[in-house]
């Protein structure tokens, strides 16, 4: 990799503010003072600083979200904010974007990273990775809800849905529930509960994949993903392929 593409990508400046950061000698490989952007270094094997400070590549980031209501999963919006507003510059030059996308109006677990290979994998509907769902239900959700959402319901479009996983957790005027789909049609948890004839009030997602929320974020915070969490989708995306 050429050595200013590497520090521009790295979040170093523009091109143009690399090449002035070598003529000013601040720049070293493998010890030695470098002047030359087309320089060709290997981020596994050469040492890069600038100014005495070593600097680490990495090609991707992979950060978990509690996205908040209120903050569109787009990268870019010219009314609300969003998800990507709330990250800090570190991890904005690497240009990441959301894996799906919640409901303005929608909580919880929101993966954010620059890796797309991985994104089209979690995204494919021939994958069929499973999105958990926590949710306040205007109505009371009973056992016939249940038997059919795991046969599938027909949304207003006459889109027949996937079969889905329905748990009760408290069935009253406001229910709560638990719901995994392995879809991501347009709000089509909000969707199949109107098929059946009842309406989401909150929503919150809860896992994806094998990733799970950390309930330890608060609203709007973020983290990078733990290496267990990483091993995690690297297995799930083995076994998608």
């Amino acid at each position: 990799m050429r050595l200013d593409k590497l520090l521009a990508n790295m979040g170093f400046g523009s091109r143009k503010e690399v090449r002035q950061l070598l003529k000013k000698g601040a720049i070293q490989v493998n010890s030695e003072q470098v002047k030359d952007p087309a320089l060709h270094v290997d981020p596994e094997l050469d040492e890069v600083t600038i100014l005495g400070e070593r600097i680490v590549y990495r090609e991707f980031i992979y950060l978990m979200m509690h996205k908040p209501q209120g903050v569109i999963s787009a990268t870019e919006d010219l009314r609300d904010r969003t998800v990507i507003d709330l990250l800090d510059n570190e991890y904005r030059h690497f240009e990441p974007f959301p894996v799906g996308r919640l409901d303005k109006d929608t909580e919880g677990l929101l993966l954010i990273t620059n890796d797309g290979k991985l994104t089209h994998e979690l995204l494919s509907p021939k994958k069929e990775v499973p999105k958990t769902y926590y949710a306040h239900i205007e109505g009371v959700v009973t056992e016939e809800d249940i038997a059919r959402f795991s046969e599938g319901v027909t949304l207003d479009d006459g889109y027949f849905t996937k079969p889905g996983k329905l748990r009760i957790l408290k069935s009253a005027d406001v229910s709560e529930i638990e719901l995994t789909i392995t879809e991501g049609k347009f709000h089509q948890v909000k969707r199949m509960f109107e098929a059946v004839g009842k309406r989401v009030i909150y929503l919150k997602r809860l896992s994806m994949g094998p990733l799970q929320l950390d309930e330890g974020l608060k609203l709007g915070e973020y983290r990078e993903l733990k290496e267990d969490e990483l091993a995690l989708l690297r297995n799930e995306k083995a076994e998608l392929d």
